[in-house]
């Protein structure tokens, strides 16, 4: 059994259905890129794996647990599943160490102390332990996102999302981001990400996704995805990744 598993996924945006009866499973630790255009419905399928957008068809389940529809307990899906948005969400009143340690105390019940202890052992593995007093909109946005990619890491989740998550970095700050991926890559971190990274995604993937117009259109490693497509969509948008230089 896989560990997360889409079945027959649906979901609508009025009478706009974005995710058309989504068949597909993650293996765990496995690292899955998914890749597509703008709109694609990248970005709303990692939403509903985490409940953010409720579906309107099908089922979600994460190690035989069904993770959708009524009765989900959505807080406990929460802890199991950590996801990282492009726009960094840290909280702007709180230092960096605060922002690392809230959840685990309100809502993995850890002390203080071991919270803080957490904390500040993440932050040395990004080498950022002498930012940990400081206020969000004291760092770059590289350091931003490397601190929300942290702070999901200290809720231990089982999965993490990552949905565009160096679209709103300057590309110089791009690298040290993706390092942290890579890292939690080689760790056996199962992970799903939306990006436009195609380099990277060929890089750190197990299993590259295409989607167009909210159906899966292709799927496998990324040697057959990147290098012998099987369908004109796809070598059409991997051309024009080539052609802008992302590849």
């Amino acid at each position: 059994m896989s560990f997360i598993e889409l079945d027959r996924v649906q979901k609508f945006y009025g009478t706009t259905e974005v995710l058309k009866s989504i068949d597909f499973s993650v293996d765990a630790h496995e690292v899955v890129c998914l890749i597509g255009a703008s709109g694609s419905g990248k970005s709303t399928m990692l939403r509903c794996i985490n409940a953010l957008e409720t579906i309107d068809g099908g089922e979600i389940r994460i190690d035989g647990d069904v993770v959708s529809g009524a009765g989900v307990n959505v807080d406990r899906l929460r802890r199991r599943v950590g996801m990282v948005f492009q726009s960094f969400n840290l909280f702007p009143h709180m230092t960096v160490l605060e922002n690392l340690t809230i959840g685990q105390r309100k809502l993995l019940g850890r002390g203080a102390d071991e919270a803080r202890e957490r904390g500040m052992a993440l932050l040395e593995r990004v080498n950022m332990a002498h930012r940990a007093n400081y206020y969000p909109d004291q760092l770059s946005g590289g350091q931003q996102q490397r601190i929300a990619i942290i702070r999901a890491i200290a809720m231990d989740p089982e999965v993490l999302l990552l949905d565009e998550i160096t679209s709103a970095l300057d590309p110089e700050l791009v690298a040290e981001v993706l390092n942290i991926v890579r890292e939690l890559a080689g760790d056996g971190m199962t992970m799903l990400l939306a990006t436009h990274e195609m380099a990277f995604a060929a890089e750190v993937a197990d299993q590259v996704v295409f989607l167009e117009q909210g159906h899966i259109l292709e799927q496998g490693p990324p040697e057959q995805i990147f290098r012998d497509p099987k369908e004109a969509r796809t070598r059409e948008f991997l051309k024009q990744v080539i052609e802008a230089g992302r590849l």
